[in-house]
């Protein structure tokens, strides 16, 4: 008996964004009075056009990130690739409560993404990679909270019941 649920950032706002600037400096770098020619640009290594297509990469490679969650009786595995390469194993005995809980991404955590509590509240951290406001919230006996957002949280909330009446693992409320 397993649930696991992948995710991924989806910032499609971003290209948007993005696109709007790549517009405005290719306007301004062939557009303008004068306007760069070939030469123009290849003397300085073609630096509007790298302006124009590095943020674009740096975004689809941060949406390449995956967020792999897998709940089991023996624990909770997960990892943030490529950041974390390997399954991070968090233990029930290690865990004093597990539930769903309702956060607001902007409010409590500043954005999506890996985030640590806004004012300077280091022991709660949060993999936060969707628009919804729910997630499941681990709180560990050494005082640690660590939220995860999820796309499934209903089947989630589900299996975690069922999880706790067939093996009676108290750290779920």
């Amino acid at each position: 008996m397993e649930f696991e649920e992948q995710q991924h950032l989806k910032l499609w706002w971003l290209y948007l964004l993005v696109g709007v600037d790549a517009i405005i400096v290719l306007c301004i770098v062939l557009f303008d009075k004068g306007g760069m020619s070939f030469t123009d640009l290849k003397a300085v290594y073609f630096a509007p056009l790298w302006a124009v297509i590095l943020p674009f990469a740096i975004i689809y490679l941060i949406q390449q990130n995956v967020l792999t969650l897998r709940i089991n009786e023996e624990g909770i595995y997960y990892r943030y690739f490529p950041f974390k390469a390997r399954l991070k194993h968090l233990k029930w005995d290690e865990i004093a409560k597990a539930h769903i809980t309702k956060y607001d991404a902007f409010g409590d955590y500043g954005g999506y993404g890996v985030k640590i509590r806004l004012w300077f509240k280091f022991d709660d951290k949060a993999y936060i990679l969707n628009d919804k406001d729910r997630g499941l919230q681990l709180e560990f006996k050494n005082g640690k909270k660590l939220l995860f957002s999820s796309n499934r949280i209903d089947e989630m909330e589900l299996f975690l019941i069922n999880l706790k009446t067939r093996y009676h693992i108290q750290a779920i409320q």
